[in-house]
């Protein structure tokens, strides 16, 4: 068995499913290994950055590393934003790269750069494979991806070392089992909680990470604390929950900062910083509980009691342990209220307005169903206004916030879930930046609607450029024929013409096979309106 037979090998042992990527000159040798594998399928997409977003939205949603292959050089750095979103989001990913044979990567040579050190700032580890050492390599790099916090690893195979002759056999794979908190940090946060005026709670990606939805919410009505999610934790306390008040990452004040400024205690789950800076906290100096897998971040606002261990077990004992029973959070119930009813006005008009689109998404999809949302002004109306009904059922970039995303991860979700519905939600502007890879999802066979938001605009800066200065500036670009470009790739196009043909044509595209992308005239004119009266909010007595 050669090194490239001996690395496959490796990855099926690892429960790896599919390898999404390019095939190049230096690759063959893997790929012909991969050819050859009972186990895994290898997707061939039409560029790396596609690749590298369908393994992210593959480890998110599996928990089990994605797994993305490209060439080396130009392959290799066209692979990067993928990897480096997983890097913020904390997605379990393996990236494989090939490169020149090792007898030319000491002097200058074609197509040669060093690939392994530009992945170092965006990967937890990285290695260049030597025939010795696959299996401990291929081992440590799965081992490393799913640790918490979990993110990518880079291999790099070189083109001679994938022909030589294989040394060893692929090793078991292993899981870390994380501990439980002492039990006198327990009672300390029991203490806190007891003893707090307005405790709040602020659930993060972590709660979803480790599958301890259910536990939260035990732990949520045990104490009867209100929550909110960030971004990426949606749907992590289902919207339809009383005690749920909302999402919590805009900037700009919302109803959730009133809450937080009110807030004695604040107690975070499963929390990354990097979904929402705790400078953004304001008000009385607070108290705060960590709850995390691992250590909390140093951050002069976020000095905390800190219950590291796993996350279910801790919810679990602190649920147990309660003595005391905490008076109904009417303050928060009103702020809920107030929340859910910011932008209740009219929604009418062509072109439809943003939030009547989120409202038309979330009725025309299932509690299961998942929505990914691409990076742009319709994600904000998305991330703060679509209700989320279960764990994991909206996949946005936000640690990264990085444009092409939705549509390669809307193919890796609906390979992962074949049984769900799935939408795309995508701006104009960065729906050209992977729209080729909607020949790669009629290839497939897959079936999921692409909603394209059409401004003509790259309508998130505009937003930003209006409320700073007043007037928008090389923001604009013209479009295609949206209908015409699902066509030529073999997927059906729909145009909304007018202001009620959203919900059926919704309706019609979910219910049929195959791709379906529709092209929705959106008027974000609302967008200074949600300024404005985020700008004007006044925090309930």
């Amino acid at each position: 068995m050669k090194t490239s037979g001996l690395f496959v090998s490796c990855l099926e042992n690892e429960g790896v499913e599919y390898v999404f990527g390019i095939p190049g000159e230096e690759n063959i040798e893997l790929l012909y290994a991969l050819k050859k594998s009972g186990k895994i399928k290898f997707v061939t997409t039409r560029d790396e950055r596609g690749a590298s977003f369908m393994a992210t939205a593959w480890g998110r949603l599996c928990g089990r590393p994605g797994v993305c292959l490209s060439t080396l050089g130009p392959g290799a750095i066209n692979l990067l934003p993928g990897v480096a979103d997983a890097f913020l989001d904390f997605s379990p990913v393996i990236a494989i790269t090939a490169q020149k044979s090792l007898s030319e990567t000491f002097r200058e040579a074609h197509q040669y750069i060093d690939v392994v050190s530009i992945y170092k700032p965006v990967t937890k580890w990285g290695a260049s494979i030597r025939a010795k050492n696959v299996p401990e390599i291929v081992r440590k790099a799965f081992r490393v991806a799913m640790a918490e916090k979990p993110g990518p690893v880079h291999l790099e195979m070189p083109e001679d070392v994938a022909c030589l002759p294989a040394e060893g056999e692929p090793m078991p794979p292993a899981l870390a089992v994380y501990p439980e908190p002492s039990g006198s940090a327990v009672q300390a946060a029991l203490d806190m909680v007891q003893n707090a005026a307005n405790p709040v709670v602020i659930a993060g990606n972590g709660v979803i990470r480790a599958g301890a939805s259910a536990e939260l919410l035990k732990f949520l009505n045990r104490f009867r604390l209100p929550a909110a999610a960030t971004f990426m934790a949606m749907g992590a306390v289902p919207a339809s929950e009383r005690l749920f008040i909302s999402t919590v990452g805009l900037q700009q004040k919302d109803y959730i900062s009133c809450g937080l400024e009110r807030a004695d205690l604040i107690i975070t789950v499963g929390f990354d910083p990097v979904e929402f800076s705790p400078q953004y906290w304001k008000g009385v100096k607070k108290h705060v509980i960590h709850i995390s897998a691992t250590p909390a971040e140093t951050d002069v606002a976020y000095q905390s009691l800190e219950l590291v261990g796993d996350i279910k077990k801790t919810l679990s004992t602190l649920a147990r342990k309660c003595s005391f029973t905490r008076a109904e959070p009417d303050y928060y119930l009103k702020i809920r209220q107030g929340a859910r009813g910011l932008l209740s006005g009219a929604d009418t008009g062509y072109p439809l307005k943003p939030l009547r689109i989120v409202r038309e998404l979330r009725g025309a999809l299932g509690k299961k169903d998942i929505l990914v949302s691409d990076v742009g002004a319709h994600k904000i109306w998305i991330s703060r206004f679509y209700e989320a009904l279960s764990p994991n059922t909206v996949l946005i970039s936000n640690g990264l916030a990085s444009m092409g995303f939705a549509i390669p991860s809307a193919i890796a979700a609906r390979l992962v879930h074949p049984e769900r519905k799935v939408v795309a939600a995508v701006g104009d502007g960065g729906f050209l930046m992977t729209a080729a890879e909607i020949e790669t999802a009629v290839r497939l066979g897959v079936s999921m609607v692409v909603l394209v938001f059409n401004d003509g605009a790259y309508g998130l800066i505009e937003w930003k450029e209006r409320v700073r200065y007043r007037q928008e500036f090389f923001t604009g670009f013209g479009n295609p024929d949206f209908v015409k470009f699902a066509e030529a790739f073999g997927a059906r196009g729909y145009r909304v013409e007018k202001e009620g043909e959203l919900a059926g044509i919704l309706k019609d595209a979910l219910g049929r096979e195959g791709v379906s992308i529709i092209d929705c005239p959106v008027d974000y004119g609302e967008n200074m309106e949600l300024t404005s009266k985020l700008g004007s909010l006044i925090c309930p007595a």
